[in-house]
């Protein structure tokens, strides 16, 4: 792809760029609303732009990078989508749409669980994102566009984010924080920075560098396992960055931002779910003072992991309460449309031959 797309373009950008063509900075405005308002897809709809900057703005840019290539319903209504890249590859989305059970008082709340790399580097071992390797960073532009064709296709407005879908969000941390600026804007998608939530496998120099960003953003941990020696059988990162560093990494953040943290803890059988691992988890969760989110295991094929079943599930919960630990058990989302991060992209690539 040669030309960049409007959709990771800052409005700062668009009227630097405007004004070396001799057009007023007003027009970056106007642009922008038919990009994130209007939905255009074509510069032939700017009605309200010459002819001759239309043409402009077609040699220069192109509206969007990527495309819708599918989509699967579960009978849970959560939904979930694969687009299609300019380069061929495949990346995922997941909208789980309002769930009063779920949020009580925030029942219209609809999330959207957005990728940022094209695979993964990192090598989880119970996730699918990462069974073909790492492929590349996603532009800023195709991370702002998961949203936006999420919300044409479903018909329903997102209002809440979290990156975590396919890849490591703070391993692509300056096209990020770029895509975190463009959704946030008033000109942009207009996503409140508080209803944002970034979830790292735990790379500690980069969860500092996020607490000096301006942007209120929420932090969410994929911890998986509460002792190193746990952790390192399922999450190689560990090694690199062990429990004393993260939690360093941690109270950092939680110095600059005055914010609660989430440690979101996937429930595997027999790898993280004894009640020791529970109790480890709960002294964690205290000495930082975080939220916990019990997540059972979304089976990959291929893959030898299993979910815990629901007494194991709720057994583990009750030590977390018992200790005074505000903590959720999610109950199954996706699991019939393979909602797990990666696998219906990686089934579209095997199938394509992209991936061997």
């Amino acid at each position: 792809m040669t030309k960049p797309a409007l959709t990771g373009i800052t409005k700062d950008e668009l009227t630097e760029a405007l004004a070396s063509i001799g057009e007023p900075s007003y027009r970056a405005a106007q642009i922008l609303q038919w990009v994130f308002e209007k939905r255009a897809t074509g510069f032939g709809q700017m009605s309200n732009l010459g002819r001759a900057l239309r043409e402009e703005l077609a040699d220069r840019y192109t509206l969007r990078s990527s495309a819708p290539a599918q989509e699967a319903n579960s009978d849970d209504t959560t939904q979930k989508y694969l687009y299609r890249l300019h380069d061929g590859r495949y990346v995922e989305s997941v909208l789980i749409p309002a769930n009063p059970a779920l949020y009580g008082d925030k029942s219209d709340r609809h999330t959207i669980c957005v990728s940022s790399q094209v695979g993964c580097a990192y090598d989880c071992k119970f996730c699918a994102s990462g069974l073909a390797g790492f492929t590349r960073n996603l532009s800023s532009a195709e991370i702002v566009e998961q949203i936006l064709h999420t919300e044409q296709i479903s018909g329903e407005k997102v209002n809440n984010l979290v990156f975590m879908g396919m890849g490591e969000p703070l391993a692509n941390l300056t096209n990020l924080l770029r895509a975190i600026e463009i959704i946030n804007a008033d000109w942009g998608i207009g996503i409140g920075a508080r209803k944002m939530t970034i979830s790292t496998s735990g790379l500690a120099p980069q969860i500092k560098k996020l607490a000096e960003q301006p942007q209120q953003v929420r932090l969410a941990i994929s911890l998986h396992g509460a002792t190193d020696a746990v952790r390192e059988q399922i999450m190689p990162v560990n090694r690199k960055y062990p429990l004393a560093t993260l939690t360093e990494a941690l109270a950092y953040y939680q110095e600059r931002k005055k914010q609660k943290i989430t440690f979101e803890y996937i429930l595997i059988e027999g790898i993280n779910d004894s009640l020791k691992q529970a109790t480890e988890l709960a002294k964690l969760a205290r000495r930082l003072h975080t939220k916990v989110n019990l997540i059972p295991y979304n089976t990959v094929e291929g893959l030898p992991w299993k979910r815990p079943d629901v007494p194991r599930q709720e057994a583990f919960l009750a030590v977390l309460q018992r200790a005074g630990v505000t903590a959720t058990l999610r109950r199954e989302k996706g699991h019939d449309i393979n909602a797990a991060c990666g696998q219906l992209r990686l089934k579209r690539e095997t199938a394509e031959g992209v991936i061997a």
